[in-house]
């Protein structure tokens, strides 16, 4: 985690200061709620302290079981932040990569199945949308372009509960651009209640929002863990790594 998290890129919400050391044990938590409840096997990428936003890793890369597509970020300060992923990813994945003009963060794309849901955001742009459709298509993945309103990314307004289901804020997405799948609401008065980390069959969600987390919890078991730092940089808990399978495990 970078020592200028506080410089961190915003766009929704206003600066206000981190206790980056708070920061660092709350991931550190997290690392272990991976490792201990999901039974990942966590890999770090090398500390990039000029890079403030180097934590939020997902956005970097989307791992798939037959491809990793490294990303171009929409934010050109974390353009720098995906050499040192591409780099570890390659030891797990052949790479595909998004080009110039195109961008796409890693936040704006969710999977249910083999269809893709890529957000059209600030930070992901059409261009970087038909790429990915490019890049996917041989591997037997449909992209579909979503329109995203009043949030940063795709998956601060839905997250995957299961390959039909998604966790949603339906006030900054349509439900008409979701066919097939079925949505979960979460309650409206916790707006930013839609993202939650599925890691295998296991479910890490925030104690921020305990209205929503009463609604999950009579079909799913939760594993709670407060990120609240991160949180002031914009950063949520799928934010924080890129849970793939391990092909040769």
């Amino acid at each position: 985690m970078s020592d200028a998290l506080a410089h961190c890129e915003l766009t929704y919400l206003e600066r206000q200061p981190i206790d980056v050391e708070k920061a660092r044990v709350q991931h550190g938590q997290y690392e272990r709620l991976l490792e201990k409840v999901a039974h990942c096997t966590v890999v770090r990428a090398p500390a990039a302290h000029d890079l403030p936003d180097a934590v939020f890793v997902e956005d970097t890369a989307v791992v798939l079981d037959e491809v990793a597509v490294i990303m171009r970020p929409g934010a050109a300060s974390r353009r720098g932040e995906t050499e040192a992923v591409a780099d570890v990813l390659s030891d797990f994945r052949e790479l595909r990569r998004i080009e110039a003009p195109g961008t796409v963060d890693g936040g704006d794309v969710l999977f249910c199945g083999r269809r893709a849901f890529v957000g059209r955001t600030s930070r992901t742009n059409d261009e970087g949308i038909g790429q990915m459709q490019r890049i996917l298509a041989p591997f037997g993945y449909s992209v579909h372009a979503v329109t995203v309103s009043g949030c940063l990314h795709l998956k601060s307004a839905a997250t995957v509960l299961s390959e039909n289901q998604l966790l949603v804020n339906p006030a900054w997405i349509s439900s008409e651009e979701f066919p097939g799948v079925e949505l979960f609401p979460i309650d409206p008065s916790e707006p930013n209640a839609a993202n939650i980390l599925k890691a295998g069959d296991d479910y890490i969600y925030s104690p921020a929002f305990p209205r929503t987390a009463a609604r999950l919890q009579r079909g799913l078991p939760l594993n709670f863990i407060d990120m609240s730092e991160l949180a002031k940089a914009e950063g949520a808990l799928t934010c924080c790594s890129i849970v793939f399978r391990d092909m040769d495990a």
